[in-house]
């Protein structure tokens, strides 16, 4: 089947007067049936054609062994025997044992100064607190366990509530002898 020519004066170069052929896109190139083998969203190499850079062979898989290293377990058996136990991977490595001592300091150091309550006196326990706190920071550095924090806080906590425990005693001490040195205004302590 043919098409007419077009009307008017315009006259196309390429109207041969046929059909167009239905599996050639509009541009005329033909669809390609296989794929390029390329990936149509890879991004595109910035560095291809670079004076001394190489263009990239294809996509790295970071999760593919690298050429040239052992396998996880160490290197490859020998007269097949299994591998021994190599190294330990990198990646987590779990923390150091708490120091027990640390956590008995912070406790130790909490009930003293929940003791303030008390009229104050009840923070003397902080002093207990405190020198465990001093103690378990020894043991800390020399066996590297961990819990720093615990017995600085048992040690700050401890002496603050030791300091104010002190405070409340010279206080009430204080209340005391003023209160004796008081003449009674009602009559029943004074000797005539």
């Amino acid at each position: 089947m043919t098409y007419p020519p077009p009307s008017g004066d315009w006259q196309d170069p390429a109207w041969s007067g046929q059909q167009p052929d239905p599996s050639l896109p509009v541009s005329g190139q033909p669809i390609p049936a296989q794929p390029t083998g390329k990936d149509p969203y890879a991004p595109a190499d910035p560095y291809a054609g670079a004076p001394g850079i190489p263009a990239q062979a294809g996509p790295v898989d970071p999760y593919a062994a690298a050429a040239g290293y052992p396998p996880a377990g160490g290197y490859p058996p020998a007269g097949g025997y299994p591998p021994a136990g190599g190294y330990p991977g990198y990646g987590y490595q779990p923390p150091p044992p708490q120091n027990g001592l640390a956590i008995a300091a912070m406790i130790v150091s909490i009930i003293g100064a929940l003791g303030l309550c008390g009229y104050g006196l009840g923070g003397y326990i902080g002093i207990i607190g405190a020198i465990l706190g001093h103690v378990s920071r020894k043991q800390i550095k020399e066996r590297g366990e961990g819990g720093t924090g615990f017995a600085t806080a048992g040690i700050i906590v401890g002496w603050i509530s030791t300091a104010i425990a002190v405070l409340a005693t010279i206080a009430i001490v204080v209340f005391f002898v003023w209160l004796a040195n008081q003449e009674s205004s009602t009559g029943y302590g004074t000797t005539y």
